[in-house]
C-alpha cells in the first residue's frame, strides 16, 4: 500500500487559479462600477428635485403676481 496515495493534497493548477484571480478582478470592477453608477445617479436626482423646486417655486411667484 502506497502511504502517500490517499494523503496527497490536489493544489489547484495555476490556470484555474489565474482564471479565478481574473473572475475575481472582474466581480470587483463590476461591483465599483455599480457603486459609483449608483453614486452618481442619487447626486443627479438631487440636482433635478433642487431645480424642480426652485421651478415650483418660480411657478408660484408668477401665480401669485398675476392673481393681485
Amino acid at each position: 500500500m502506497d502511504p502517500g496515495a490517499g494523503a496527497r493534497k490536489e493544489r489547484p493548477k495555476p490556470r484555474e487559479t489565474a482564471a479565478r484571480l481574473e473572475k475575481a478582478k472582474q466581480r470587483s470592477a463590476q461591483q465599483e462600477l455599480k457603486q459609483r453608477q449608483r453614486a452618481e445617479i442619487y447626486a443627479l436626482n438631487r440636482v433635478m428635485t433642487e431645480l424642480e423646486q426652485q421651478q415650483f417655486d418660480s411657478f408660484c411667484k408668477q401665480m401669485q403676481g398675476s392673481g393681485e
